[in-house]
């Protein structure tokens, strides 16, 4: 079985693929200061949860933007796993996917593997957004080159810097929609700017970007921990994949052995 995990600044997620299926999938809490033997403990305890022992991976394929992380969990693989980790930026793997901004050593693991999976699941121009702790936008031509993209703070920021950086307003959860645009209380109006103003940040950017690709007509896949929460606020995405990156990291793997 493969072992694909894919570390963010907030949330890790791992998935563990028997051939082209997923067989389970965990979001597990980013803590930058794991340990080798914690990432062990605590993936021991997920493993037994799904009826599955660490001798029952071969295989483990890595893509980080934490580099703390990204060496702890390549360690966890080696000396637990008894696997050679491949590392999505690493030299040892390929893409095939033409890399077109000006420092193509500049761009996240993560929105190089989104742009793979996308690509190969629908072939064709693409606009690939990913809400995490940023919100990125990666854009991908009809002939499956990158093009680069845009990015902005995620929901998760706006909503911890307006709690933070203000004396009145509170911590409000949005995991529950508000009646409508125009909030009639504090909680209602910050759902309202939070939810319907990042929808239109999300449609009003893929406009702009389509404007730049034309004559190319892009479909859009959303991905990420917020992109069910965030979709119903927006007209201008086509499709919602939370497993995308997990994918592209299977897909990565076979490409690569």
């Amino acid at each position: 079985m493969l072992l694909a995990v894919d570390i963010g600044n907030t949330h890790m997620v791992i998935g563990v693929f028997s051939g082209p299926s997923l067989r389970c999938h965990w979001r597990v809490k980013t803590d930058k200061g794991s340990t080798v033997d914690e990432l062990a403990a605590i993936f021991h305890t997920l493993f037994t949860m799904e009826g599955l022992q660490f001798n029952d991976i071969s295989d483990t394929i890595i893509s980080s933007v934490v580099p703390s992380m990204q060496a702890a969990w390549a360690a966890f693989a080696t000396r637990y796993l008894h696997t050679a980790p491949l590392v999505v930026g690493g030299d040892t793997v390929l893409t095939t996917m033409q890399v077109l901004i000006d420092n193509p050593a500049e761009i996240g693991a993560d929105r190089l593997v989104n742009a793979v999976a996308a690509y190969d699941r629908f072939k064709c121009p693409l606009i690939v957004v990913d809400f995490g702790t940023a919100i990125t936008w990666d854009c991908v031509s009809g002939a499956g080159e990158y093009l680069g993209g845009a990015i902005a703070p995620g929901l998760s920021i706006a909503m911890e810097a307006l709690g933070s950086r203000t004396a009145k307003l509170p911590q409000v959860d949005i995991s529950t929609a508000p009646d409508a645009p125009i909030g009639t209380n504090t909680v209602a109006a910050i759902k309202s700017g939070i939810l319907f103003g990042y929808g239109g940040m999300v449609d009003g950017l893929i406009r702009r970007l389509r404007e730049q690709m034309a004559p190319e007509l892009p479909q859009t896949v959303a991905t990420g921990g917020m992109a069910a929460l965030i979709a119903p606020y927006t007209t201008s995405l086509d499709h919602v994949d939370p497993m995308l990156t997990l994918n592209g990291l299977r897909l990565l793997h076979e490409r690569n052995t």
